[in-house]
């Protein structure tokens, strides 16, 4: 009898603590979208990198003009001069790709730069919702823009706009429905409900 009793109590004791944990979920993306300074950023990287695939895209014609131009002289040029311009040519192509490397490459200054301006951005989300968190109790909170799959979500527990009040971010007249298409709700009741 003793062991029931203490197996019930420890029942009610796990259901208790399980119905106790809070989780919710954002849309980083939908926040992100709604972020003025976000927008800026990219548009900012947007504008260097096109900038730089112009410069990339100037010196890979020089390379093909200077290709052309030595294909047309070959036959007339001694060895030695051919040979110097061969090299002048592979010169040039490295200094092509070199320059494509320091932009666009792994640590290159695109991805700096995207560091620089993004960043910021992203931890100032993650200290928003770090502070809901604590203000609101949730155990878990997860990104449903991110690689985590959910199968259903329910627009009660999206706390995304109130990460965006907590941010200060102006939205304007643009409800959670028109941004998302109007399938995941208004996503006010995320934080309306909490108790």
């Amino acid at each position: 009898m003793k062991k029931i009793t203490l197996t019930f109590i420890g029942l009610i004791f796990a259901i208790t603590l399980v119905q106790a944990q809070k989780f919710a979920y954002v849309d980083t993306r939908y926040i992100l979208d709604n972020i003025p300074e976000y927008a800026e950023a990219q548009a900012q990287i947007e504008e260097l990198s096109i900038q730089w695939q112009k410069k990339i895209e100037d010196k890979f014609a020089e390379v093909e003009k200077m290709y052309d131009n030595y294909q047309a002289q070959s036959v007339l040029l001694p060895e030695e001069m051919k040979a110097k311009k061969e090299q002048e040519i592979v010169d040039l192509e490295k200094e092509a790709k070199d320059l494509q490397r320091k932009y666009f490459g792994k640590d290159g200054d695109l991805f700096k730069k995207r560091q620089e301006l993004v960043k910021p951005i992203q931890e100032k989300i993650y200290n928003a919702i770090q502070q809901i968190a604590e203000d609101y109790n949730y155990a878990l909170i997860f990104d449903k823009s991110g690689s985590l799959t959910i199968m259903f979500s329910n627009p009660k527990y999206d706390i995304s706009d109130d990460v965006l009040d907590q941010l200060g971010a102006a939205m304007g007249s643009r409800t959670r429905s028109q941004a998302s298409g109007g399938s995941s709700g208004t996503g006010d009741a995320g934080g309306k409900d909490r108790k």
